[in-house]
């Protein structure tokens, strides 16, 4: 059995946390507040995530970074948007050949840049692989079947994660498409804000339906300019969590969205939804990225106007819904079309 690290005490690191602790690997679970940390030690569950959930032993929960960056297995499960400084803070104690496993979901928004790509500049050269999928945490974390997939450029990291963290419960395929993975994880979470608004509506099922096959269209297309397979995004990493995300009421960006079309504000959703909503985040470098790649993206750009330009959910109904026909698969709009400038290098 292994001795891995998770960092951070969320609902989806504690939940990995509990999965790997019950196949008896020894966790630790770091913790940015010490108070969260001795909580957790002292009551075998997480009171401020998975309430009611008992822990398996196993876990130990940390705050200090030093001591929980002993372990040569770290998974990194804080959001996207605080990941550069998280990894800056911890470089320090990084051992080199350590391996990393990502399992946040998102796209920096000063950047651009998606986490492998963070990762390689903050820690350059550090193995990086990453988990993505159709997982909602409490599900996992009671045990619940789940499918993923890891993925990496080096295939013994995606086979070490794969034989560590695979479960009769839990079960991970793997793949070398590090750029489609992500992309699928961290669009997808566009999409579910607009599902949410679509129900709040009462759009029907119809319209939903739409929603999710024109949403994967968006995601494929950009996915497209930055080196993605399409057939990821038909996977897992991509059609599977983004159903998951648009039908799932467990889903923190669709509940979000939920009460944006209830005529909340987006300070009042996200204080309803209580947990960071990564595709309110991340729908501002997807739509800035898209505008410099030209890759046409009509639903994330709706969901940022209503977010952050003051538009209303009707307008955007109304401006999606008379959009000129077109066909559904216009030529090379996948898999690196005329339209896409040449890309940086994938990790």
């Amino acid at each position: 059995m292994a001795e891995l690290t998770v960092f951070g005490g969320g609902s989806w690191g504690t939940a990995l946390a509990a999965s790997a602790a019950a196949a008896g690997h020894s966790v630790r679970l770091w913790c940015r507040r010490s108070e969260q940390a001795r909580a957790i030690n002292a009551l075998g569950m997480n009171p401020d995530y998975l309430k009611g959930i008992r822990l398996p032993a196993g876990i130990s929960a940390v705050s200090d970074a030093e001591e929980a960056a002993a372990s040569k297995l770290w998974i990194l499960a804080l959001p996207a948007q605080s990941l550069r400084r998280f990894l800056a803070s911890a470089a320090p104690f990084y051992t080199p050949g350590t391996e990393l496993c990502n399992v946040a979901k998102g796209i920096e928004i000063e950047t651009g840049m998606r986490i492998s790509q963070i990762v390689e500049e903050v820690l350059p050269g550090a193995p990086y692989s990453v988990l993505s999928g159709p997982s909602f945490a409490e599900e996992v974390a009671r045990g619940l079947p789940t499918a993923v997939t890891v993925a990496s450029a080096a295939e013994a990291s995606a086979l070490l994660w794969q034989s560590l963290l695979n479960t009769p419960r839990l079960r991970l395929y793997t793949s070398s498409d590090v750029a489609g993975t992500e992309v699928g994880g961290a669009v997808k979470n566009i999409m579910a804000i607009a599902a949410g608004l679509a129900s709040s509506l009462g759009l029907g099922d119809n319209a939903r339906a739409a929603l999710v096959c024109r949403g994967l269209a968006e995601i494929q297309r950009f996915g497209a300019c930055l080196g993605a397979h399409p057939l990821t995004l038909a996977g897992l990493a991509g059609m599977g969590d983004l159903v998951l995300t648009c039908y799932g009421a467990q889903s923190r960006n669709f509940r979000l969205g939920a009460a944006l079309g209830r005529g909340l504000s987006l300070e009042e959703a996200g204080a309803e939804v209580g947990q960071v909503a990564e595709g309110a985040f991340t729908v501002k470098a997807v739509v800035s990225e898209a505008k410099r790649l030209s890759v046409d993206m009509p639903i994330s750009e709706g969901v940022w106007r209503l977010l952050y330009c003051g538009a209303s959910p009707e307008e955007e109904l109304e401006r999606l819904l008379n959009r000129v026909p077109k066909p559904e698969h216009p030529p090379g709009a996948f898999w690196g079309g005329e339209s896409c400038p040449p890309e940086k290098t994938d990790v």
